[in-house]
């Protein structure tokens, strides 16, 4: 039987590592529960750890380290570890990661001087959102931290789901693109160079098209280090608009309404904006409340203004369903859901399966987007270099009858 690795909990609460024989994982995992043991990980020897993967050589804290920090921290508590013991086995789970490791023990210190873990977690430099705490806060306040940190986790972890999968599936176009630009870059400074000395000494006036792309090529031997100026000035007026919240507003607006991307927009604000609301009202937050945590989290400012102005309507005692349905921005399938949700008064279950709802949508019009896009970006590189071959062509002729 292969050999496994493992690092768990005993009975008075002290971590042990040790390594022994089992068929499988699960198999590992149930043998030392029945020894009395909570096990917190378990790994194939010979191979790295979870744990250590996500830490080394990381000098930052990333979302997938939040991700881990909440998830191990949940299986803790809810295996009867109290808190602070629970912090202090994962400082020493986590001592790959020194940036981890050093967050939780800050963590640690502040609560076992008497603060309470949101309070704690609220001390580290902005680095848990409100929407975290907050969570943590209802946690704590009803007794049930380690339930609310299995959700969080839960929720942590589809959100970085969902952004690695629109991450993968831009890889091959942005590759495709750049491959296209570079293409295209070098048969203007090289190959057409090699053709423009030959249709000179012809001494006869080219065809207009020739005379286009060996102007082009002439520019960029010339002035090819204007692109980066070009392309820093773009980002820097682009960053420029961003930066102004009545600006970037404007901006937000044009996004929504591009076709195909506006409507990738809109189901990934949806599902944000559903998960993040089902997982606040299942922990107790009051919905005026949950609200504003909302708007907080989400990126484009005219959502974020139809979500302010909801939170006032429901001060006048509107309903959530009534007052979304009003704006004419979200999906109307998913406003009948919530509306069904509070007429049944499971707003709560019915928020979450919206946002399970968009998560799939949003994948789907993210694989029509690349589907689009992957062959418009082909046949664009291929009528450019067949355009400058054509045109290369055009002026070998014309200099043959000259000739003749």
């Amino acid at each position: 039987m292969p050999l496994f690795t493992y690092k768990a909990v005993n009975s008075t609460g002290e971590t042990e590592e040790g390594v022994r024989e089992a068929s499988d994982e699960a198999q590992l995992i149930q043998t030392l529960q029945s020894d009395g043991y909570i096990p917190i990980r378990v790994a194939r020897a010979g191979s790295r750890s979870f744990l250590g993967f996500m830490g080394a050589k990381s000098s930052k804290l990333s979302q997938k380290d939040i991700a881990l920090f909440t998830g191990e921290l949940a299986t803790l508590l809810e295996s009867g570890l109290p808190l602070d013991k629970s912090l202090l086995v994962l400082m020493e789970l986590t001592e790959d990661n020194e940036r981890l490791s050093k967050l939780i023990a800050k963590v640690l210190e502040k609560v076992k001087s008497g603060s309470s873990l949101a309070d704690a977690l609220e001390l580290q430099a902005g680095i848990f959102t409100k929407f975290y705490l907050n969570m943590i806060r209802a946690g704590e306040a009803g007794g049930s931290l380690g339930e609310v940190l299995t959700r969080l986790s839960d929720y942590l972890e589809s959100s970085q789901e969902l952004k690695d999968t629109v991450s993968t599936a831009l890889i091959y176009p942005v590759i495709l693109l750049v491959m296209s630009l570079a293409s295209v870059f070098v048969m203007l400074t090289f190959v057409v160079p090699q053709f423009t000395e030959m249709f000179e000494s012809a001494g006869k006036a080219l065809p207009i098209s020739t005379q286009i792309v060996v102007g082009m090529a002439e520019w960029l031997q010339s002035y090819w280090w204007a692109l980066f100026g070009i392309f820093f000035g773009a980002s820097s007026y682009m960053k420029y608009q961003l930066a102004d919240p009545l600006r970037k507003k404007v901006w937000d607006g044009y996004f929504l309404k591009t076709p195909l991307f506006g409507q990738i927009l809109l189901n990934k604000e949806t599902a944000n904006i559903s998960r993040t609301l089902g997982t606040l009202l299942g922990n107790g937050v009051s919905i005026i409340a949950a609200l504003v945590i909302v708007r907080e989290t989400v990126d484009n400012l005219v959502v974020a203004a139809a979500i302010a102005d909801t939170e006032e309507q429901l001060k006048q005692g509107r309903h959530l369903s009534d007052a979304l349905l009003e704006k004419a921005l979200f999906p109307k399938m998913a406003m009948q859901m919530i509306k069904m949700g509070e007429e049944t008064g499971r707003l709560e279950e019915m928020l979450l399966r919206v946002a399970t709802i968009y998560d799939k949508q949003l994948r789907v019009a993210i694989q029509r987007m690349l589907a689009f896009l992957e062959p418009a970006l082909i046949i664009t590189l291929g009528l450019i270099i067949a355009g400058i071959i054509v045109s290369i062509l055009l002026a070998i002729l014309s200099v043959n009858d000259l000739a003749f």
